[in-house]
């Protein structure tokens, strides 16, 4: 296997691979800069304006189902196959963000493209103590 760019920084992200998503740190140095430009070196995250963080970028992605299968079944798969998944139809489905859950919703039509409407939004609390 060839790469064309051997030169190629780790740090760099691939758009085909969520480019929007900031490095891990990113978002503490933009948190600790903006601290330190607040004049208090001692302020709480709470105190920081959250300008800064405005225009990070975040991906955001809906998740129909899941599924888990063995190679042997992947490798039969074709043109037509159907794959069964986890979630019954009519079932909200997972809004996540850099692949944090923090929705539930339905799908619904926006002019000629799909759309999700939120029916359920995690609380920031709960998506915290799943994190821990």
């Amino acid at each position: 296997m060839t790469s064309e760019n051997n030169n190629a920084n780790p740090n760099d992200t691939n758009p085909a691979q969520g480019g929007n998503e900031f490095q891990a740190g990113e978002l503490e140095a933009k948190v600790a800069a903006a601290a330190q430009a607040s004049g208090s070196p001692g302020a709480s995250e709470a105190d920081v304006n959250l300008d800064v963080i405005l225009d990070v970028p975040v991906t955001i992605s809906v998740e129909i189902g899941r599924s888990q299968i063995p190679v042997r079944d992947l490798l039969q798969y074709n043109h037509g196959s159907v794959i069964e998944l986890n979630r019954k139809v009519g079932e909200p489905l997972d809004v996540l963000v850099n692949n944090t859950l923090i929705a539930h919703g339905e799908v619904v039509m926006v002019e000629e493209q799909f759309g999700i409407r939120l029916t359920d939004v995690i609380s920031p609390s709960e998506r915290v103590k799943k994190l821990k």
